[in-house]
C-alpha cells in the first residue's frame, strides 16, 4: 500500500486533560506511523480564532493567521481523520467554528466562472474518516436519531468539499466503558490507522 499524508484533526475542546478521542487519535497515529504514513495534528483546543459573525466576513474576511497552518495541512493532507464527542446530540461548537473558518470560499469551493453557486469542490481527491464518542448507544444513535449530526458533516461540509470516501466510526456508552472495551476500540484505531481508512 502507498504510504499517505494523513491528518489528525482532534475536535474535543478540552486540552487540559486526556479523553478518550486522545487515546483514540494517538493509537491512530502509532498505527499509521508503523505502516509508513506520515501523519501530522490540528488540536482545535489549542487554537486561537474568533467566530464568524457575518456571511461577508466568510465570504470576503481573512483566515485568521493562527489557522493558516491547519488550512496548510488539510491541503497536505489525502486523508483526514475527526475525533470528537457527542455534545447536545452535535459536534461541539469550538470545532464547528474552526471548521467554518477553514472551509472558506477559494480553499474548500470555489464559483464556476458565471455562476453564482459555489459549484466548484476544492478539496476533492481526499478521503474522511469520522469518530464520534457518545454517552448514549451507538445504535441508538445511529437508528433512532439517524447519526443526523455526523450525517449532516458527512454531506453538508465533508462531502460538499469534495472528500469522498467519508466513514464513520460510532462509539457508544463510553460512560460504563470497562478497560478492555477501552482497549479494544484502541486496537480498532491502530488498525485502521495503518490502513489509512
Amino acid at each position: 500500500m502507498k504510504a499517505k499524508h494523513i491528518l489528525l484533526l482532534q475536535g474535543h475542546p478540552d486540552a487540559a486533560e486526556p479523553h478518550l478521542c486522545h487515546g483514540l487519535a494517538k493509537a491512530y497515529a502509532i498505527g499509521a506511523r508503523d505502516a509508513g504514513h506520515e501523519v501530522r495534528w490540528v488540536n482545535v483546543a489549542e487554537l486561537d480564532f474568533p467566530l464568524l459573525r457575518s456571511q461577508k466576513d466568510w465570504n470576503e474576511g481573512a483566515v485568521p493567521d493562527g489557522l493558516q497552518p491547519a488550512q496548510d495541512d488539510i491541503r497536505w493532507a489525502e486523508h483526514i481523520v475527526l475525533f470528537f464527542p457527542l455534545w447536545l446530540g452535535d459536534m461541539p461548537a469550538m470545532l464547528k467554528g474552526f471548521l467554518e473558518q477553514v472551509a472558506r470560499p477559494g480553499f474548500a469551493f470555489e464559483r464556476e466562472a458565471g455562476s453564482t453557486a459555489f459549484t466548484k469542490k476544492g478539496l476533492t481527491g481526499r478521503s474522511a474518516r469520522v469518530v464520534v464518542t457518545m454517552g448514549m448507544p451507538a445504535l441508538l444513535y445511529r437508528w433512532y436519531f439517524r447519526a443526523h449530526s455526523v450525517k449532516s458533516l458527512e454531506r453538508n461540509i465533508l462531502g460538499f468539499v469534495g472528500m469522498a470516501p467519508v466513514r464513520e466510526t460510532l462509539i457508544g456508552m463510553i460512560g460504563s466503558f470497562k478497560p478492555t472495551d477501552a482497549q479494544q476500540w484502541l486496537e480498532k484505531m491502530q488498525l485502521l490507522g495503518r490502513r489509512a481508512e
